[in-house]
């Protein structure tokens, strides 16, 4: 039985809602959870969208034109034409049955890699902590929470430690909100409900235990999102080939609707006429376009997993190999991310045990927000801290941007606080010397400030060390962190990967160009920009930026390479004036403050390693943390690309060129060139080979820039192409008509093979710019291309040409038509060279 969640739960104390749901602190039983996640479903906005195999082979046949053609064959049926009605739903259920089984292929990869990339929460389950899928958590579960952490349902708070949550999503709110347990009142804003965490929201800093009460649909964002009707943003490639499908269906009706009606008014019979202009109107129509596409990403897909890159949004492939700007942090992308530890040294610049020995203390102790810096000091010394304990701790925050902790040793009680030095030397008002002796600090902040820049300036990031006596206090707060004294610098580096000029080289030469987006000072951020191969790299600052016009900002973008001291909400900043700039802007993140700059960017990167709502806001997640896996990524991206763009090719060339031609004839010939069981006939064989391009291998000049949809060099090609499949359709068909005197049932065999065969190969010669014996295709496309010409050639002479009203034809037929083959596939060679020289898209 399904629970009903408590009204206004953030009114109730933690102990009544624990009774209400049927739980405890130490959480549900394994047994009960999932018996709660039976009854109240998993926790999802929406249900996953799981394509059943009949529903996705129905959707084969969900095209207006095939449902109408579908019709006017059931008609011919009843009107007892039963043969040609037959084949005709024969040839229409064999092409859906291609496409299923293609389509089908790719859904079930695509669910195989999305698997590999999952968020996760932390749960008390039979009094143990586990990792389960946040989709698995159910109402009564208590979860516990760190940095980084989404919330996985409406939560109430049981306990908590600094905890401070970001609800931008929800309230709007741009600084993160304290939260704490306690009791509240039931007619109290959602903003104002400081005891309950929120789906959709994410922990800045802190940690907590809390108890969850909704989730799913039920929860406040669920319900938001059921009425705004949520849905991805259409990407560029989306919208151009929504508005290719949109043109071609523009063309087919009004070139069927004339077909019909001229035929009509020439008296032939109205049903025959009616099953031509259909099955004409699926020989022109893409309905293969969606299924291409699918095949395509999800083979993409795919080849994006082979180099350690997964693909959470498949639509967001496109964008990854049109991507010309790459925005990165430093730290793990351009370094080795592992952080070693320099020195420690007192405010005159000496080296200092005291100063390393407080620092391993706080480094020791620190149990918030696991970092680097923090594991490079414990791995640098291990000294002796058997007489110290851990009595409190003030999590580190990217407000505070420094970590607090309470030891004692004795009698005496000493709070340590590291962090970045300004924010440290903003928590002091003295300062120890080398000496020992403790000054005001007014009058060592020059030397201090001297001694940054310096370190600054050979690329160390430097953290302060302060301290402070507190007594007998037992517990400590943020509000604390002040009158203390500082003690030294703390020292790190992160050298530059090993090889990671030649990758960045190798990022410019593919058309992306790098820009670093970093928290770090600019001296420290010039520094590792000129390591990784800026030899002068131009650097803008937050605090710059800050004071920068929006227009201003549009074009210091362009040229800047660095960008230093970005506060979190600068990130997003930078990548929307790149956007407005016309770049395909990419951005990796990993970080907390990361989400938002994740949703901005055209293409956003996490990694497997990456906190929840990084790795939750990005459309890619990799791996592992690489540029170079990231440019193995935007090549297979590219190939993704190149493939789909040469269906459309092929769509709008030999296909096209073939079923206008073959409407122009119907016009001055005493019969139908074909019938419409021909047609469609046709139509199968031609689709073979086309159905393999997601496999076909891609010429290296085709990914190695950025490529974008363009529909206007489609509507050239379109025109280009189709004009000359056109021409040899009419030479055919003089040919058959003036010189070999071809009946009827000749001239449908001669211009089927004819019209077959040409589609068939002229793929081999438009899927490359090269000249086609140049370009090797792939061994699927090359395979069902030389097996549908061995087909439309032997076709005439087996048993079934009866049934399809094909006769065989003679030799001189048969040489006659391969002359002009060869005269059009020349020729198209020919047009192709000259077509690329004057129109680069």
């Amino acid at each position: 039985m399904a629970l009903t969640p408590p009204p206004a739960f953030w009114s109730l104390p933690g102990a009544e809602l624990l009774r209400q749901l049927e739980t405890s602190p130490l959480g549900l039983s394994r047994a009960e959870a999932q018996e709660r996640l039976r009854v109240h479903g998993a926790n999802l906005l929406k249900p996953k969208a799981r394509i059943g195999t009949l529903t996705l082979l129905l959707s084969q046949y969900k095209s207006p034109i095939i449902l109408i053609l579908l019709f006017a064959t059931a008609l011919s049926f009843y009107l007892r034409d039963h043969t040609d009605a037959l084949i005709i739903l024969a040839i229409v259920l064999v092409s859906g049955l291609l496409g299923f089984w293609q389509e089908r292929g790719a859904v079930n990869a695509v669910a195989k890699l999305l698997a590999m990339v999952q968020i996760k929460a932390a749960v008390r389950r039979d009094g143990e902590v586990e990792e389960i899928p946040v989709e698995e958590i159910v109402p009564g579960d208590v979860v516990l929470l760190k940095a980084g952490d989404v919330i996985p349902g409406d939560c109430s708070i049981l306990e908590s430690k600094d905890l401070f949550v970001n609800e931008a999503a929800l309230t709007g709110e741009t600084f993160p909100v304290e939260k704490e347990a306690g009791v509240l009142t039931p007619d109290l804003p959602l903003s104002k409900r400081t005891n309950a965490l929120f789906l959709g929201t994410h922990v800045v800093s802190g940690t907590a235990a809390a108890l969850v009460v909704v989730t799913g649909k039920g929860t406040e964002f669920g319900q938001v999102s059921a009425q705004l009707a949520l849905k991805a943003p259409e990407t560029e490639f989306e919208r151009g080939v929504r508005r290719f499908g949109y043109f071609l269906m523009e063309v087919t009706l009004l070139l069927v609707l004339s077909i019909f009606a001229i035929n009509v008014f020439l008296h032939r019979p109205v049903l025959e006429s009616f099953l031509f202009s259909m099955a004409l109107a699926v020989g022109l129509t893409p309905q293969l376009l969606p299924a291409i596409i699918s095949i395509n990403l999800a083979l993409g897909a795919k080849r994006m997993a082979a180099a350690r890159v997964i693909v959470k949004r498949l639509a967001a492939i496109e964008n990854f190999g049109s991507m010309n700007v790459l925005c990165a942090d430093k730290t793990g992308t351009l370094t080795a991310g592992v952080v070693q530890l320099h020195s420690a040294q007192c405010l005159e610049g000496r080296q200092s045990e005291k100063v390393l020995f407080y620092a391993y203390l706080n480094a020791a102790y620190e149990t918030g927000f696991a970092n680097p810096i923090d594991q490079a000091i414990r791995e640098h010394c291990c000294p002796d801290i058997s007489g110290y304990r851990k009595l409190d701790e003030v999590p580190y925050d990217f407000l505070r941007k420094r970590l607090s902790i309470l030891v004692a040793k004795g009698e005496a009680h000493l709070m340590i606080t590291k962090g970045a030095l300004v924010n440290v030397l903003a928590a002091c008002s003295r300062a120890e010397t080398g000496e020992g002796r403790v000054v005001d600090l007014e009058q060592v902040r020059a030397r201090i400030m001297q001694n940054f820049a310096g370190f600054s300036a050979q690329g160390l990031r430097t953290l302060g060390i302060a301290y402070r006596d507190l007594e007998a206090a037992a517990v400590i707060s943020k509000d604390q962190e002040t009158d203390m004294i500082f003690l030294g610098f703390l020292l790190v580096f992160d050298p530059p990967k090993e090889g990671i000029v030649a990758t960045i080289q190798q990022m410019k030469q593919q058309g992306v160009a790098l820009k670093i987006i970093t928290g770090d000072n600019a001296l420290v951020a010039a520094s590792v920009g000129r390591q990784v191969g800026f030899a002068h790299p131009r650097v803008l600052t937050g605090p710059e930026m800050s004071r920068m016009s929006q227009e201003a900002l549009l074009r210091k973008v362009r040229e800047t390479q660095v960008f230093a001291e970005v506060e979190p909400n600068q990130k997003e900043r930078i990548i929307l004036a790149l956007r407005q700039g016309g770049h395909v802007v990419g951005f990796m993140g990993d970080g907390i403050n990361d989400a938002s700059a994740l949703h901005a960017a055209d293409v956003s990167i996490s990694v497997d390693s990456a906190v929840d709502v990084a790795k939750e806001a990005a459309d890619i997640v990799l791996l592992e943390k690489d540029l170079g896996v990231l440019i193995q990524g935007v090549h297979a991206g590219r190939t993704t690309f190149a493939n789909t763009l040469k269906y459309v090719f092929m769509a709008t060339s030999a296909n096209f060129g073939n079923m206008f031609s073959m409407a122009g004839a119907s016009l001055f010939l005493s019969f139908l060139p074909l019938l419409p069981k021909q047609i469609l006939l046709t139509n199968l064989l031609t689709d073979l080979p086309e159905m393999t391009i997601a496999t076909d291998c891609v010429d290296p000049e085709l990914v190695v820039k950025p490529r974008r949809w363009d529909i206007k060099f489609i509507r050239r090609f379109m025109i280009t192409f189709g004009i000359i499949s056109s021409v040899f359709d009419y030479l055919t068909f003089g040919a058959l008509l003036w010189i070999l005197h071809a009946t009827e049932a000749q001239f449908r065999t001669g211009w089927f093979q004819e019209s077959v065969i040409s589609a068939a190969i002229i793929v081999l010669v438009i899927r490359s710019r090269r000249p086609f014996f140049q370009s090797l295709p792939g061994k699927y496309l090359l395979a069902a291309t030389l097996l549908v010409v061995a087909a439309t050639i032997i076709f005439p002479y087996t048993p079934l040409a009866a049934v399809f009203n094909f006769q065989p034809l003679s030799l001189e037929f048969l040489l006659l038509i391969g002359l002009i083959l060869v005269l059009y596939i020349g020729t198209a060679e020919a047009a192709k060279r000259f077509f690329y020289r004057r129109a680069k898209p």
